[in-house]
């Protein structure tokens, strides 16, 4: 393909540039794929030949020997098929890369793992300088998105079939199922037609290969394309012209022409790259001038060798210089070789399906992955979680994309590891003594055999028991997953941050937190002062307040129109009228504002006191029950002992949080618990236990009466499953726990093994009855104020509006004072005298009731006058006194 390209560039180039007056010169070598050779020939070509450009070394491993002896003679090395990223060092300036190199397309491959869900992949690839480079790159790349490589698998390239075939054994009987193909065309044909044999060509596997691959993939055999069937692969895109079309229809003529005994090859990429080199190469050459090429050779020295006798082209530095500056459009595409390397831009997502492939979409480094580029050859922007590509057909001809992982069907079961709980009611483990086998129970194990057979997959597997479970921790049994000896741990496992370094957990399956178990206390409350509880401090003062503002205004009220009742003292009448805030519906009022304010005030003080009453009832009668302790702060702070559960956590958390080390004590058995609680603190027991909420059930549904749960007092996550770090495993059970917990399947278990939650009163905090405060009824008492304040302030507008004439007179007196003549005041005086004298003869004579013979009554009613000068008016003073002898109202000056 290189040869039939290259021949061609030479032949339209000059037929283009005819004027053109330096021409290229071809001399052609075949290295038959071995590094030695290759670099014997390009000393040939070098010494004998006096060449000044060396183009192809068609490996990396080839590139790596000519791209030195480049540097020495300063010779140009130009390849379009070495993509080693070794290659890219900047010890070796004479070597550019007409090609992309390998690093390119690493995040495109990890963006299909990531679309696709996949978290783990097994890199396949020949062991030479080409395979080994991409390795570092790809795993980069994978752990941005938290993917990993569990096993890496490298053959060699002089492996024979049975070598292959055993490493593919090998790889089936791990779990991962995603396989990244990076080798010569060669190896992996013998690769896929074996994993075709193996059966690994069909469902649950996916295959992914490189460009190197890809960008031949139209020219193998028709035999190795259907074993590669369903495989995706990555190539660099090359833009549809009509250029491209005509040179492709003219390469398959000449093709056939020189090689008729050869089947028939279809140009791919890199002949394309071998065509646009020759065309950058020509152009340089012509900006070059020749006349002065000499080279410059060593003096020969003893026991010195043809590497050390080799000149140094003289235009060899400005070729190189006019080569990085070349910038054209060829069949490739934008040709620039200014960074020494082609840059990366677009690539081509395929599938191969058939006899061919098929494009299903595009990666692009600004976009990531998408299903089509429009006419101007931009990207649209891909906002879906998947991968927007056309529908791919996987192997095994399916539509469904593979999980990446299965366990395996034959080899060793899955071990999943279990241990005997303090609770047995989580997980009890006993070994079978005729067949050994391990066996477990409890609430734990029927979560996760729910979870196995919610899976759209098979998984056989074993309960293996830990060695040593009483003297060991928790942290030991979770760590027995990192060390490889389980495949899982389950059981009453908390998820705890220092166990997730080096191990994977499922979403939790139970409630999560720590709180306390202290015992309950009698508290009915039945002291001499429970009446103040049902009503706070500021709800009585307030309550207080609106009961003298409100008599305050209907004594106002009612004293305006004389209502009988209110007579005598000041302080009396007072009385009188904050009693009828009290007995409003007992006394009589008068007033038609009075009595408004009454009503409004009977509804207050009605729904005030009938909460009141329900408070105070709930009070004496509901809550029996009170915890002896509340707060683990106050614990500390008395000294008290608290207990735990041996091994657990939840020790170094007590010691964490402030408690003295000699004042935590360590139980067994939910009864060690209850006897310790039921002793106290000061009689050897303690006076609280500090345990995980799932505990605190399993203990408070043996343990009912006497006892009561606290808190939360600390968060924590729950219990869930151990997995390894990054097993695919740990997504799917953790989407089944959420489908358990989220159903009635949770309650069914909890039911079997813990019981009915709701059984025992004492289960889960105490609320006490909260007191009644003002805030409450602020609404209430805002109206009441309002209807008071609002009749005050309309008695007193219909007062100023009946003594309007009075008020009147007394502004007209008061602004008429100093501006009148002593004649009106004279008249004003005579007035005041009449007035006077005319009060000094009035007297009135009531009779007394007729039905009442005990006594008569006689009001005096004197009026105080000022001597007749004076401006104040007269001020009347009332006095009453009961007479036993007559029935008289007189009035007396």
């Amino acid at each position: 393909m290189a040869r039939t390209s290259i021949l061609m560039a030479m032949e339209d180039f000059y037929v283009v540039h005819r004027n053109y007056t330096t021409k290229i010169v071809l001399h052609i070598r075949d290295s038959n794929a071995d590094s030695v050779q290759a670099a014997s020939e390009a000393v040939d070509l070098l010494e004998n030949y006096n060449v000044r450009a060396i183009i192809g070394p068609q490996k990396s491993s080839e590139a790596t020997f000519v791209s030195d002896l480049g540097n020495k003679s300063q010779v140009p090395v130009i390849s379009f098929t070495a993509t080693s990223p070794t290659l890219s060092s900047g010890f070796v300036p004479y070597f550019l890369r007409a090609t992309l190199s390998d690093v390119a397309q690493v995040n495109c491959i990890a963006a299909l793992i990531k679309g696709y869900g996949w978290r783990e992949v097994v890199p396949i690839y020949e062991d030479t300088d080409y395979g080994r480079g991409i390795i570092p790159y790809l795993v980069d790349a994978l752990q941005e998105f938290g993917a990993s490589i569990p096993y890496r698998s490298a053959i060699p390239v002089s492996a024979s079939h049975d070598q292959i075939e055993q490493e593919l054994y090998k790889l089936m009987t791990m779990q991962t199922r995603v396989y990244i193909v990076h080798m010569s065309s060669s190896i992996a044909s013998t690769l896929f037609t074996k994993a075709k044999e193996l059966g690994m060509m069909s469902e649950m596997y996916a295959w992914i290969v490189t460009d190197g691959i890809t960008n031949i993939i139209n020219s193998l055999n028709s035999s190795i394309l259907d074993a590669m069937n369903g495989a995706l692969g990555v190539k660099f895109y090359v833009p549809k012209s009509k250029e491209l079309d005509d040179f492709a229809e003219r390469w398959n003529k000449r093709f056939k022409q020189d090689y008729p005994n050869d089947s028939l090859s279809q140009l791919g990429t890199f002949g394309l790259w071998g065509y646009d080199t020759i065309w950058a190469l020509a152009q340089a050459a012509e900006k070059v001038s020749m006349v002065d090429d000499i080279s410059h050779k060593q003096r020969h020295r003893r026991n010195s060798t043809c590497f050390g006798i080799m000149g140094a082209s003289a235009i060899g530095p400005k070729l190189l210089d006019e080569i990085l500056h070349i910038k054209f459009r060829g069949l490739s595409g934008d040709f620039d070789l200014e960074n020494r390397q082609l840059q990366p831009s677009i690539f081509q997502i395929i599938n191969v399906v058939g006899q061919g492939s098929q494009e299903i979409g595009f990666w692009t480094a600004k976009h990531g992955i998408i299903r089509q580029l429009d006419q101007n050859g931009s990207e649209t922007t891909n906002v879906n979680s998947m991968p927007d590509l056309s529908p791919v057909i996987w192997p095994g001809e399916l539509h469904v994309v593979p999980k990446g992982w299965q366990i395996p069907t034959y080899g060793k079961k899955f071990r999943v590891g279990v241990r005997t709980s303090g609770y047995p009611e989580f997980m009890r483990v006993e070994r079978d003594p005729i067949t050994n086998a391990t066996t477990a129970t409890g609430y734990a194990i029927d979560v996760f055999e729910e979870v196995l057979k919610r899976l759209p997959y098979a998984v056989p597997y074993e309960y293996v028991a830990l060695d040593n479970a009483d003297s060991r921790s928790y942290n030991d049994f979770v760590y027995q997953v990192h060390l490889g000896v389980y495949d899982a741990a389950i059981g009453d496992i908390t998820i705890r941050y220092n166990r997730t370094s080096y191990a994977d957990f499922t979403l939790p399956y139970t409630e999560s937190g720590v709180a306390m178990i202290v015992p309950v206390k009698d508290d009915t409350s039945k002291n001499a002062w429970v009446f103040l509880k049902p009503l706070t401090t500021d709800l009585w003062f307030g309550s207080i307040a609106f009961f003298i503002y409100t008599g305050v205004v209907i004594w106002l009220l009612e004293r305006r129109i004389n209502n009988a009742e209110l007579t005598g003292s000041f302080f009396r009448q007072l009385g009188i009228a904050i009693y009828f805030s009290f007995f409003a519906d007992r006394e009589r009022v008068d007033s038609i504002l009075s009595r408004l304010v009454v009503i409004v005030w009977v509804f207050v003080l009605l729904v005030i006191t009938s909460s009141y009453t329900a408070n105070l009832s709930s009070i004496l009668t509901v809550q029996q029950l009170q915890p002896t302790e509340t707060d683990v702060h106050e614990l500390i702070k008395k000294g008290e002992y608290v207990g735990y559960h041996n091994g657990s956590y939840v020790g170094d958390l007590l010691e964490e949080l402030g408690f003295d080390r000699r004042k935590i004590r360590a139980y067994e058995t939910s009864d060690d618990f209850a006897d310790a609680l039921s002793r106290g603190s000061k009689m050897g027991g303690i006076a609280a236990v500090i345990h995980e909420v799932p505990y605190i059930k399993i203990f408070l549904s043996k343990h009912c009466k006497g006892y009561t749960m606290v808190g939360p007092i600390y968060k924590s996550e729950g219990f869930g499953f151990a997995f390894p770090k990054r097993s695919p495993m740990v997504n799917d059970f953790s989407r089944k726990i959420l489908s358990i917990t989220e159903g009635d399947a949770i309650i069914q278990i909890e039911k079997k093994w813990i019981g009915d939650q709701h059984a025992c009163q004492n289960d889960g905090s105490i609320a006490s009855p909260s007191s009644l405060n003002f805030k409450s009824f602020s609404g209430l008492f805002l109206v009441t104020g309002v209807a008071s304040t609002l009749a005050l302030l309309i008695a007193l507008v219909m007062f100023l509006y009946k003594n309007k004439h009075r008020i009147r007179n007394s502004i007209s007196r008061v602004q008429t004072q100093g501006g009148y003549g002593s004649e009106h005041a004279d008249r004003q005086n005579q007035e005041r005298e009449l007035d006077y004298n005319q009060a000094q003869s009035m007297q009135v004579i009531v009779p007394n009731d007729p039905e009442d013979g005990t006594c008569q009554q006689e009001i005096e009613i004197s009026t105080e006058f000022t001597s007749p000068g004076s401006e104040v008016q007269p001020s009347p003073v009332f006095a009453s006194r009961e007479t036993p002898d007559n029935s008289l109202f007189r009035i007396h000056p």
